[in-house]
Protein backbone atom coordinates (compact mmCIF):
# COMPACT_ATOMS: atom_id res chain seq x y z
CA UNK A 1 0.00 0.00 0.00
CA UNK A 2 0.89 3.63 -0.64
CA UNK A 3 1.18 6.21 1.84
CA UNK A 4 1.86 9.45 2.11
CA UNK A 5 5.01 9.48 4.01
CA UNK A 6 6.50 6.75 1.99
CA UNK A 7 8.35 7.42 -1.29
CA UNK A 8 7.14 5.17 -4.44
CA UNK A 9 9.58 1.82 -5.16
CA UNK A 10 11.37 2.20 -8.49
CA UNK A 11 8.79 -0.42 -10.57
CA UNK A 12 10.58 -3.25 -10.98
CA UNK A 13 10.25 -3.52 -6.82
CA UNK A 14 6.90 -2.82 -7.32
CA UNK A 15 6.65 -5.53 -9.91
CA UNK A 16 8.41 -7.95 -7.32
CA UNK A 17 6.95 -7.16 -4.41
CA UNK A 18 3.57 -7.60 -6.25
CA UNK A 19 4.75 -10.95 -7.83
CA UNK A 20 5.82 -12.07 -4.35
CA UNK A 21 2.53 -11.56 -2.77
CA UNK A 22 0.69 -12.62 -5.46
CA UNK A 23 2.22 -15.95 -6.08
CA UNK A 24 1.92 -16.88 -2.25
CA UNK A 25 -2.00 -16.02 -1.98
CA UNK A 26 -2.89 -18.05 -4.98
CA UNK A 27 -0.38 -20.82 -3.88
CA UNK A 28 -2.29 -21.19 -0.62
CA UNK A 29 -5.98 -19.89 -1.87
CA UNK A 30 -5.99 -21.80 -5.60
CA UNK A 31 -8.83 -24.77 -4.98
CA UNK A 32 -11.25 -22.80 -3.76
CA UNK A 33 -11.16 -20.89 -7.14
CA UNK A 34 -11.87 -23.84 -8.72
CA UNK A 35 -14.57 -24.65 -6.19
CA UNK A 36 -15.82 -20.96 -6.93
CA UNK A 37 -15.93 -21.33 -10.87
CA UNK A 38 -17.56 -24.95 -10.54
CA UNK A 39 -20.35 -23.54 -9.13
CA UNK A 40 -20.32 -20.49 -10.83
CA UNK A 41 -21.11 -22.15 -14.02
CA UNK A 42 -24.02 -24.27 -13.19
CA UNK A 43 -27.24 -23.00 -14.49
CA UNK A 44 -29.93 -23.38 -11.85
CA UNK A 45 -32.60 -24.65 -14.51
CA UNK A 46 -32.68 -28.21 -15.19
CA UNK A 47 -30.67 -29.00 -11.97
CA UNK A 48 -30.26 -32.30 -11.26
CA UNK A 49 -28.36 -34.79 -9.36
CA UNK A 50 -24.95 -34.18 -10.70
CA UNK A 51 -25.18 -30.26 -9.33
CA UNK A 52 -22.80 -29.55 -6.68
CA UNK A 53 -24.78 -28.98 -3.79
CA UNK A 54 -21.67 -26.79 -1.70
CA UNK A 55 -18.24 -26.33 -1.07
CA UNK A 56 -17.91 -29.25 0.48
CA UNK A 57 -19.72 -31.25 -1.95
CA UNK A 58 -16.98 -29.60 -4.89
CA UNK A 59 -13.80 -30.20 -3.10
CA UNK A 60 -15.25 -34.55 -1.96
CA UNK A 61 -16.58 -35.00 -5.84
CA UNK A 62 -13.73 -33.53 -7.69
CA UNK A 63 -10.89 -35.81 -5.36
CA UNK A 64 -12.90 -38.57 -5.74
CA UNK A 65 -13.96 -38.71 -9.62
CA UNK A 66 -11.19 -36.51 -10.89
CA UNK A 67 -8.48 -36.82 -8.26
CA UNK A 68 -6.85 -34.53 -5.72
CA UNK A 69 -4.88 -32.30 -8.34
CA UNK A 70 -7.95 -31.43 -10.12
CA UNK A 71 -7.61 -28.65 -7.35
CA UNK A 72 -5.53 -26.61 -8.80
CA UNK A 73 -5.98 -27.87 -12.62
CA UNK A 74 -5.58 -24.55 -14.51
CA UNK A 75 -2.86 -23.13 -12.30
CA UNK A 76 -0.58 -22.21 -14.68
CA UNK A 77 -2.34 -19.60 -16.63
CA UNK A 78 -2.25 -17.24 -13.31
CA UNK A 79 1.02 -17.92 -12.03
CA UNK A 80 2.31 -17.12 -15.54
CA UNK A 81 0.23 -13.37 -15.17
CA UNK A 82 0.80 -12.91 -11.29
CA UNK A 83 3.55 -10.85 -11.12
CA UNK A 84 2.34 -8.53 -13.59
CA UNK A 85 -1.19 -8.74 -12.31
CA UNK A 86 -0.10 -7.69 -8.76
CA UNK A 87 2.27 -5.63 -10.05
CA UNK A 88 0.15 -3.44 -11.42
CA UNK A 89 -2.55 -3.41 -8.50
CA UNK A 90 -0.30 -2.03 -6.36
CA UNK A 91 2.28 -0.41 -8.42
CA UNK A 92 -0.93 1.16 -10.37
CA UNK A 93 -2.52 2.48 -7.00
CA UNK A 94 0.79 3.88 -5.79
CA UNK A 95 0.96 5.73 -9.10
CA UNK A 96 -2.59 6.71 -9.11
CA UNK A 97 -2.84 8.22 -6.13
CA UNK A 98 -0.51 10.92 -5.95
CA UNK A 99 -1.71 11.76 -9.67
CA UNK A 100 -5.42 12.31 -8.51
CA UNK A 101 -3.91 14.12 -5.16
CA UNK A 102 -2.49 16.90 -7.72
CA UNK A 103 -5.42 16.86 -10.02
CA UNK A 104 -7.57 17.56 -6.72
CA UNK A 105 -5.01 19.27 -4.99
CA UNK A 106 -4.94 17.36 -1.85
CA UNK A 107 -2.42 17.47 0.67
CA UNK A 108 -2.75 13.73 1.26
CA UNK A 109 -5.46 10.63 0.56
CA UNK A 110 -9.11 10.34 1.27
CA UNK A 111 -11.83 8.23 1.19
CA UNK A 112 -13.20 9.21 -2.28
CA UNK A 113 -9.21 9.51 -3.81
CA UNK A 114 -8.66 5.92 -2.31
CA UNK A 115 -11.84 4.64 -4.06
CA UNK A 116 -10.91 6.64 -7.35
CA UNK A 117 -7.52 5.00 -7.22
CA UNK A 118 -8.58 1.54 -6.62
CA UNK A 119 -10.87 1.53 -9.70
CA UNK A 120 -8.18 2.83 -11.94
CA UNK A 121 -6.12 0.89 -10.42
CA UNK A 122 -8.52 -2.38 -10.87
CA UNK A 123 -9.17 -1.12 -14.85
CA UNK A 124 -5.79 -1.01 -15.94
CA UNK A 125 -4.99 -4.76 -14.08
CA UNK A 126 -7.91 -6.32 -15.91
CA UNK A 127 -6.46 -5.20 -19.50
CA UNK A 128 -3.94 -8.23 -18.71
CA UNK A 129 -5.73 -10.42 -16.56
CA UNK A 130 -8.92 -11.06 -19.53
CA UNK A 131 -7.14 -13.70 -21.73
CA UNK A 132 -5.21 -15.91 -18.68
CA UNK A 133 -8.48 -15.78 -17.05
CA UNK A 134 -10.67 -16.96 -20.33
CA UNK A 135 -7.92 -19.86 -20.38
CA UNK A 136 -7.81 -20.91 -16.59
CA UNK A 137 -11.81 -21.11 -16.81
CA UNK A 138 -11.73 -23.53 -19.94
CA UNK A 139 -9.12 -25.77 -17.87
CA UNK A 140 -11.42 -25.20 -14.94
CA UNK A 141 -14.35 -26.50 -16.02
CA UNK A 142 -15.71 -29.38 -15.35
CA UNK A 143 -17.47 -29.79 -18.65
CA UNK A 144 -14.22 -29.42 -20.25
CA UNK A 145 -12.36 -32.83 -18.60
CA UNK A 146 -10.64 -34.27 -20.94
CA UNK A 147 -10.50 -31.64 -24.21
CA UNK A 148 -7.51 -29.41 -23.45
CA UNK A 149 -4.26 -31.58 -22.32
CA UNK A 150 -2.77 -28.56 -20.78
CA UNK A 151 -2.68 -24.87 -21.53
CA UNK A 152 -0.97 -24.31 -24.60
CA UNK A 153 -3.08 -27.20 -26.27
CA UNK A 154 -6.11 -25.07 -25.09
CA UNK A 155 -4.62 -21.56 -26.18
CA UNK A 156 -4.07 -23.60 -29.65
CA UNK A 157 -7.91 -25.39 -29.39
CA UNK A 158 -9.45 -21.61 -28.64
CA UNK A 159 -7.45 -20.22 -31.60
CA UNK A 160 -8.47 -23.19 -34.64
CA UNK A 161 -11.87 -23.20 -33.49
CA UNK A 162 -12.91 -19.67 -32.23
CA UNK A 163 -10.47 -17.13 -33.70
CA UNK A 164 -8.20 -14.60 -32.13
CA UNK A 165 -11.01 -12.55 -30.99
CA UNK A 166 -12.27 -15.20 -28.57
CA UNK A 167 -9.29 -14.43 -26.16
CA UNK A 168 -10.67 -10.94 -25.68
CA UNK A 169 -14.44 -12.50 -24.48
CA UNK A 170 -15.29 -11.07 -21.07
CA UNK A 171 -13.03 -8.13 -21.11
CA UNK A 172 -15.90 -5.98 -20.71
CA UNK A 173 -16.95 -7.90 -17.86
CA UNK A 174 -13.62 -8.26 -16.05
CA UNK A 175 -13.12 -4.74 -16.25
CA UNK A 176 -16.42 -4.64 -14.22
CA UNK A 177 -14.81 -7.31 -11.86
CA UNK A 178 -11.53 -5.75 -11.11
CA UNK A 179 -12.60 -2.05 -11.39
CA UNK A 180 -15.24 -3.00 -8.31
CA UNK A 181 -13.00 -5.36 -6.35
CA UNK A 182 -10.03 -2.79 -6.31
CA UNK A 183 -12.14 0.09 -5.39
CA UNK A 184 -13.97 -1.78 -2.68
CA UNK A 185 -10.30 -3.01 -1.68
CA UNK A 186 -8.56 -0.15 -1.28
CA UNK A 187 -11.65 2.08 -0.42
CA UNK A 188 -12.22 -0.17 2.60
CA UNK A 189 -8.56 -0.36 3.30
CA UNK A 190 -8.39 3.42 3.90
CA UNK A 191 -11.57 3.78 6.20
CA UNK A 192 -10.59 0.99 7.99
CA UNK A 193 -7.03 2.14 8.71
CA UNK A 194 -8.38 5.03 9.97
CA UNK A 195 -10.63 3.80 12.12
CA UNK A 196 -8.15 1.50 13.94
CA UNK A 197 -5.79 2.68 16.57
CA UNK A 198 -2.53 3.66 15.51
CA UNK A 199 0.16 0.39 16.14
CA UNK A 200 2.84 0.96 18.16
CA UNK A 201 4.85 -2.72 17.33
CA UNK A 202 5.46 -4.64 14.17
CA UNK A 203 3.52 -7.38 15.01
CA UNK A 204 0.59 -5.23 15.68
CA UNK A 205 1.45 -3.56 12.44
CA UNK A 206 0.82 -6.62 10.69
CA UNK A 207 -2.34 -7.39 12.44
CA UNK A 208 -4.11 -4.10 11.32
CA UNK A 209 -2.63 -5.16 7.66
CA UNK A 210 -4.13 -8.42 7.95
CA UNK A 211 -7.58 -7.55 9.28
CA UNK A 212 -7.75 -4.42 7.04
CA UNK A 213 -6.78 -6.24 4.18
CA UNK A 214 -9.42 -9.51 5.08
CA UNK A 215 -11.75 -6.79 5.43
CA UNK A 216 -11.36 -5.04 2.08
CA UNK A 217 -10.80 -8.62 0.53
CA UNK A 218 -14.69 -9.29 1.80
CA UNK A 219 -16.07 -6.49 0.86
CA UNK A 220 -14.42 -5.98 -2.77
CA UNK A 221 -15.68 -9.84 -3.14
CA UNK A 222 -19.29 -8.96 -2.44
CA UNK A 223 -19.27 -5.95 -4.67
CA UNK A 224 -17.44 -7.82 -7.96
CA UNK A 225 -19.32 -11.15 -7.31
CA UNK A 226 -21.92 -10.37 -10.45
CA UNK A 227 -19.64 -9.37 -12.74
CA UNK A 228 -17.35 -12.59 -12.03
CA UNK A 229 -20.58 -14.77 -12.55
CA UNK A 230 -21.30 -13.07 -15.84
CA UNK A 231 -17.67 -12.99 -16.91
CA UNK A 232 -17.08 -16.75 -16.09
CA UNK A 233 -20.18 -18.18 -18.17
CA UNK A 234 -19.37 -15.48 -21.15
CA UNK A 235 -15.42 -17.04 -21.25
CA UNK A 236 -16.57 -20.77 -21.09
CA UNK A 237 -19.17 -20.51 -23.35
CA UNK A 238 -18.05 -22.65 -26.80
CA UNK A 239 -19.99 -21.08 -29.82
CA UNK A 240 -20.80 -24.79 -31.29
CA UNK A 241 -23.52 -24.39 -28.59
CA UNK A 242 -25.22 -21.69 -30.81
CA UNK A 243 -24.94 -18.08 -30.55
CA UNK A 244 -24.13 -16.55 -26.82
CA UNK A 245 -27.30 -15.88 -24.36
CA UNK A 246 -25.41 -12.73 -23.88
CA UNK A 247 -21.77 -11.39 -24.17
CA UNK A 248 -21.90 -7.85 -21.66
CA UNK A 249 -22.35 -7.32 -18.30
CA UNK A 250 -25.83 -5.91 -17.99
CA UNK A 251 -26.86 -8.29 -20.64
CA UNK A 252 -25.98 -11.02 -18.41
CA UNK A 253 -27.05 -9.79 -15.53
CA UNK A 254 -30.39 -9.12 -17.09
CA UNK A 255 -30.67 -12.80 -17.99
CA UNK A 256 -29.59 -14.81 -15.14
CA UNK A 257 -32.18 -12.43 -12.89
CA UNK A 258 -34.75 -13.58 -15.58
CA UNK A 259 -33.99 -16.98 -15.96
CA UNK A 260 -32.31 -17.78 -12.16
CA UNK A 261 -33.48 -15.51 -9.80
CA UNK A 262 -31.24 -12.53 -8.00
CA UNK A 263 -29.21 -15.07 -6.21
CA UNK A 264 -27.39 -16.97 -9.23
CA UNK A 265 -25.53 -13.70 -9.36
CA UNK A 266 -23.89 -14.81 -6.25
CA UNK A 267 -23.40 -18.14 -7.38
CA UNK A 268 -19.51 -19.32 -5.93
CA UNK A 269 -19.58 -16.28 -2.98
CA UNK A 270 -18.65 -18.69 -0.59
CA UNK A 271 -15.62 -20.23 -1.80
CA UNK A 272 -14.67 -16.84 -3.41
CA UNK A 273 -15.35 -14.98 -0.52
CA UNK A 274 -13.26 -17.85 1.82
CA UNK A 275 -10.46 -17.23 -0.88
CA UNK A 276 -10.41 -13.58 -1.06
CA UNK A 277 -10.93 -12.09 2.16
CA UNK A 278 -7.98 -13.61 4.08
CA UNK A 279 -6.35 -14.03 0.73
CA UNK A 280 -6.47 -10.18 0.26
CA UNK A 281 -5.20 -9.79 4.30
CA UNK A 282 -2.13 -12.25 2.95
CA UNK A 283 -2.15 -10.04 0.13
CA UNK A 284 -1.38 -6.56 1.81
CA UNK A 285 0.69 -8.43 4.60
CA UNK A 286 2.76 -9.77 2.13
CA UNK A 287 3.28 -6.82 0.08
CA UNK A 288 4.07 -4.69 3.07
CA UNK A 289 6.86 -6.74 3.82
CA UNK A 290 8.62 -7.13 0.96
CA UNK A 291 7.90 -3.32 0.40
CA UNK A 292 9.54 -2.75 3.84
CA UNK A 293 12.28 -4.89 3.57
CA UNK A 294 13.49 -3.02 -0.31
CA UNK A 295 13.01 0.13 1.28
CA UNK A 296 15.55 -0.89 4.07
CA UNK A 297 18.19 -2.90 2.23
CA UNK A 298 18.03 -1.15 -1.26
CA UNK A 299 17.03 2.32 -1.20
Amino acid sequence: MSSTTNKPLPFHFQFAAGAIAGVSEILCMYPLDVAKTRLMLQVSKGAGEDQYKSIIDVFSRIIKEEGPTRLYRGILPPIMVEAPKRAIKFASNDTYAPMYMRLFNKDKLTQSLAIMTGVSAGITEAMIVATPELVKIRLQAKENAGRYAGTMDCVRKIYAEEGLRAFANGLEATVWRHALWNGGYFGSIFAIKKMMPKSESKKGELAINFVSGAIGGTIGTTLNTPPDVVKTRIQNYNPSKGPAPYTTFFGGVKTIIKEEGVRALYKGYIPKVLRLGPGGGILLVVYDQVTTYMRTHFM
